[in-house]
């Protein structure tokens, strides 16, 4: 249920899923096994070890469908899924909504530790009404989609 206080509200998935046939999951078996393989023989078990985890983890992770998020747009912040980022903490924003082939991003650069970088689909609502509203609260600065992001994407995790 959106907050009576939103602005904007909508819904969207955490990421775009792909579903990955069986032969996905055999390469990156034979990669790992090859990796771990290749550091077994440079006498670093360990990080064949931690090969053999990351994948195993990737493979889990590349089978489990995203979850529905709810965002908000409010006087206060941005709410993502009931977690408040104030306007205080947020340094810049930008609407990625150039590239036709790409659903929209809004990229939110913040002070905080744990969460620095805000990765938010918009879906349903239109982009330059979110630009124009958050215009008012912080600084809108040119950004990009960080590399991390992009590579966790294409692995569909």
């Amino acid at each position: 249920m959106p907050n009576q206080n939103a602005v904007l509200h909508w819904s969207a998935y955490e990421h775009e899923h792909v579903e990955r046939g069986s032969d996905w999951y055999l390469a990156l078996g034979i990669v790992a096994v090859s990796i771990a393989v290749t550091s077994i023989l440079f006498h670093d078990v360990l990080f064949a070890i931690l090969i053999l985890v990351a994948a195993a983890t990737i493979a889990l992770q590349s089978r489990q469908a995203p979850d529905i998020t709810n965002f908000e747009i409010s006087e206060r912040g941005i709410r993502i899924n009931g977690t408040l980022h104030r306007y205080r903490e947020i340094i810049a924003f930008w609407v990625e909504d150039e590239h036709p082939h790409h659903r929209p991003l809004l990229l939110v650069d913040t002070t905080k530790i744990l969460a620095p970088n805000l990765i938010i689909p918009i879906e349903h609502v239109d982009p330059r009404e979110i630009r124009a509203y958050l215009k008012e609260h912080a600084e809108e600065r040119h950004m990009k989609e960080p590399l991390p992001h992009k590579i966790l994407e294409f692995l569909g995790l």
